[in-house]
């Protein structure tokens, strides 16, 4: 399957590629729409053989766009508010955090497109994690010099590796992706403008699409949802719950996810940072972001979501990864609910009287659904109709039940490492 995107406001030269993706032919399409710059919705489509590519999917996306089919519903582009960054020279200097671990191929791609940022002013720290080899301290010494900043941390996990980024951060707000990422040129000024807007946003997350979709794994997990949240903007509050989130704030996957986050650097300090027990690299498996978003949330500040900040994301390609992904979604899930009640046991009743629905939202989201039928595909994420297959369902579930012990397990580790840095 094809990645492309369109501009419906004079694209001229489109349809562009999906970053890593070969120029578009005849075939399936996952298209992105923009209007002005700004993605506004995706669909998926076919390029007839023969046909001119460009004209079939600009009529498809002012046919979508007319017709109301994007997954949600969009309007205009606003002309003011918390993600309209054109002609803002407000925007807070920001520290960039890359957090990487012997993957320096994937590493100076999304290198190269975080320096490209329209950005006034920012740094870039890549954070070296456990590394075995010299190899991405020697690729930022040698192609980029003083424009990135290195730092090694020895002890292995992505909320420690994090956390040593906080810690080396000299910015106002502090900006955190992936090594697998292409952030797009306006990334970054779009996902801080929310917090020159609003002094009590602290956290600010943004769309994450697929950089390619060239194998069925990569489509599956598009289709089951991928990493996407609308293209809707929304403000979370603390003050004011969302009515139509009866789980609030303890569905954290609604917010964001750890590609594509932002928050100001004193708040996230305040808070104490990611709990080191969470994240990939440790036996918790994943939920550091989860943990970060609620964190936040609790201590009364503002989360709020931007489509316009936009990030392209290199899938997993094989069938195994998508199982390890499966497994440690589910255990990232569990242990960061877990860490939140043990570092706030204050929040413990009102996570309680949501258990109930809780339970419920998880089976529904880690439910069987049919591969046989026509639904699922790519661009109609939320509808709950995409196939799961049972293996990567009982995978999720397994994994939910260990990732409360494999939280435990990651922060007795852990403490044992504190001991021995101490001793």
């Amino acid at each position: 399957m094809q990645v492309a995107e369109v501009d419906l406001d004079g694209d001229e030269a489109g349809p562009r590629p999906g970053p890593g993706s070969p120029p578009v032919t005849h075939g399936e399409v996952f298209l992105l729409v923009r209007r002005s710059g700004r993605p506004v919705g995706t669909l998926l489509t076919r390029v007839p053989q023969g046909a001119d590519p460009r004209a079939v999917l600009m009529t498809a996306a002012r046919e979508a766009m007319a017709g109301s089919l994007f997954r949600e519903g969009v309007g205009p582009v606003p002309e003011g508010g918390p993600g309209d960054v054109r002609g803002e020279g407000g925007l807070p200097f920001v520290s960039v955090v890359v957090a990487t671990r012997e993957r320096a191929g994937q590493l100076a791609r999304a290198l190269d497109s975080l320096l490209a940022q329209e950005h006034p002013r920012f740094e870039v720290v890549v954070v070296d994690n456990a590394p075995s080899t010299g190899a991405t301290r020697e690729l930022v010494e040698r192609k980029y010099g003083e424009r990135v900043r290195y730092v090694c941390e020895p002890v292995p996990g992505l909320a420690v590796a994090h956390n040593r980024g906080l810690a080396e951060a000299g910015g106002e707000v502090i900006a955190f992706t992936d090594d697998d990422v292409v952030a797009d040129p306006r990334w970054l000024a779009e996902l801080t403008a929310p917090f020159a807007a609003d002094r009590r946003t602290g956290c600010v997350t943004g769309l994450i699409l697929p950089a390619r979709l060239r194998t069925p794994a990569q489509v599956l997990l598009e289709g089951h949802g991928g990493f996407a949240k609308g293209f809707t903007p929304t403000t979370y509050d603390p003050l004011d719950p969302p009515r139509d989130e009866p789980l609030f704030p303890f569905t954290a996957g609604r917010f964001g996810s750890g590609a594509n986050m932002a928050f100001r650097t004193g708040v996230l300090r305040a808070v104490g940072g990611f709990d080191p027990a969470t994240g990939a690299g440790t036996a918790a498996r994943g939920g550091d972001d989860l943990y970060g978003f609620v964190r936040v949330l609790a201590d009364g500040h503002r989360l709020h979501y931007t489509p316009y900040a936009l990030v392209w994301h290199h899938h997993r390609e094989t069938w195994a990864d998508l199982e390890t992904q499966a497994y440690g979604y589910g255990a990232g899930l569990t242990a960061y609910l877990t860490a939140i009640l043990v570092n706030r046991p204050a929040l413990l009743p009102a996570f309680l009287a949501r258990l109930p629905r809780g339970l419920a939202h998880a089976r529904a989201l880690t439910a069987v659904r049919d591969t046989g039928g026509g639904g699922g595909a790519p661009g109609t994420h939320g509808t709950r109709t995409h196939p799961w297959p049972r293996r990567l369902s009982r995978l999720q579930r397994r994994g939910m039940v260990y990732g409360p012990v494999g939280y435990l397990r990651a922060r007795r580790a852990s403490a044992n490492t504190a001991e021995g840095g101490t001793g």
